[in-house]
């Protein structure tokens, strides 16, 4: 047979669209799908975004079930950005089913998502949050008795150079200047002010400090020791559960026993607007956090509104009452429960679970790192990225996976196990079938074979003769 050669092509003028090839939808996504359908989700936040939209006609707009599915889509994928969304959006045809986008329509461009996110008010994002807790509920994944509190950094999206005073506006680099031109040097190199920013002792504090195009960022130490502009992520979790009970973003120069009153609050609403048709509520009961969320403040705080409390004690020495008093009962209280055999078995629920979160949400979601600035711009995007999270407690229960990749992974060990047991019955086959080969080679020769295709690189073919 000759080799053909490749000619230059022209596209067709017409294509019927049930002559393109088909692409197998995601079984993880087709799941999800009928999920949100059974519970009607796109008609529930048309309804709650409906005041957003013009009542007349005008430039079509993104449908408020899509632009939500997309922001999920952000976090099944891992995908930080919304220029990544649309080119997620772009490539996948599995996606695309996800998302009802029919062979002839564009996914959304990026400025229309972030257009879309501005024009949503953050309420609103928090409803839908309600709304993935409220199914939490009826599968029996949320209780709320027990929450467990912890916060983590977010880099923000702007940059320590571009930093100014406070009181004079000047750059880093113009105040560095001044302070050697003040030193003596009247022509400073870029040596001589890196070598006085080195000398001098206090570097930059967010009371003299702020970036004119993020003010809520701020300077804070990451976990990994570097110095940059971040925001403060605070999680409560259902210690039984591992359900996202509440989210807030603060400034990441507060300290825990500042934040935790928002973050407390914000729980105890979720939790009740999340039981509002069950007969008989669970109420917010105790709270499980660090020792850096341990004060006299915060003791007496939790039991005026009679929270038990489960919070590690740092070493402060023997304790002087005389100016504190009515924080004494609450503090060998919180003492007497860390000490015992729930409070030990509480904390390290609450590692595990707080932490989970924070690695599915930030880590492999791709939200570690901002590319909104201002607190309710990222509030929106993490409240929707942790309702992914909450809908993948419940694909876990109903799938046994609660991530698109984790369903990968499944079906490799599944697809393993079924060749294990093929390689089995071929063993015990050529066992039962030797002392018949005279026979065989007489009647003929019987082959069994089998192909499964495990990637789409790898093929293997199991034969047995008998």
């Amino acid at each position: 047979m000759a080799m053909g050669t490749r000619d230059g092509e022209q596209s067709p003028l017409w294509v019927v669209t049930a002559d393109l090839p088909k692409a197998p939808s995601h079984p993880f996504y087709t799941r999800l799908n009928a999920l949100l359908d059974a519970y009607d989700f796109d008609r529930f936040v048309e309804k709650k975004c409906r005041r957003f939209y013009a009542s007349a006609m005008g430039r079509p707009s993104l449908t408020p079930g899509r632009y939500f599915r997309l922001l999920l889509l952000s976090y099944f994928e891992g995908i930080d950005s919304e220029r990544g969304i649309e080119w997620r959006a772009t490539d996948s045809l599995a996606v695309r089913s996800f998302l009802g986008l029919a062979v002839p329509d564009a996914p959304p461009d990026h400025s229309t998502i972030s257009r879309t996110r501005r024009l949503i008010d953050v309420e609103t994002h928090r409803t839908v949050f309600t709304w993935v807790q409220q199914r939490l509920v009826d599968a029996g994944l949320l209780h709320g008795q027990t929450i467990a509190i912890d916060a983590t950094t977010l880099e923000a999206n702007a940059a320590m150079r571009s930093i100014v005073r406070r009181d004079t506006g000047e750059s880093y680099q113009a105040f560095l200047t001044r302070l050697a031109q003040t030193s003596g040097i009247e022509t400073p190199t870029r040596d001589d002010l890196a070598r006085l920013d080195r000398k001098r002792k206090k570097k930059t504090s967010n009371t003299d400090w702020t970036n004119p195009f993020d003010p809520d960022a701020k300077v804070t130490k990451m976990k990994d020791g570097r110095t940059h502009l971040a925001h403060k992520a605070e999680h409560a979790v259902d210690v039984e559960t591992g359900a996202v009970v509440a989210v807030t973003v603060q400034g990441a120069d507060q300290g825990d026993t500042t934040t935790i009153v928002e973050t407390m609050t914000a729980a105890a609403t979720q939790i009740e607007a999340a039981q509002e048709k069950v007969d008989d509520p669970q109420p917010l009961e105790e709270v499980v956090a660090d020792k850096g969320y341990h004060s006299n403040q915060t003791m007496v705080d939790l039991a005026e509104v009679e929270i038990r409390s489960y919070i590690a004690e740092p070493d402060r020495g023997r304790r002087d009452w005389s100016n504190a008093p009515e924080a004494q009962a609450p503090v060998y209280g919180n003492r007497r429960r860390i000490r015992g055999a729930r409070g030990r078995r509480l904390m390290r629920r609450r590692g595990e679970t707080v932490e989970r979160s924070f690695a599915h949400v930030y880590g492999t979601g791709g939200m570690r790192r901002t590319h909104l600035r201002g607190h309710t711009n990222i509030l929106k995007r993490i409240l929707i990225h942790v309702s992914g999270f909450n809908l993948g407690l419940i694909m876990r229960q109903l799938i046994g996976v609660g991530t698109p990749r984790g369903l990968q992974g499944r079906s490799a060990v599944a697809i393993a196990a079924l060749l294990v047991l093929i390689s089995a019955a071929q063993r015990r086959l050529a066992a039962i079938c030797a002392p018949h080969r005279l026979i065989t080679a007489m009647r003929g020769q019987i082959t069994l074979s089998t192909t499964f295709v495990v990637n789409s690189s790898t093929m293997a073919t199991y034969t047995t003769g008998c």
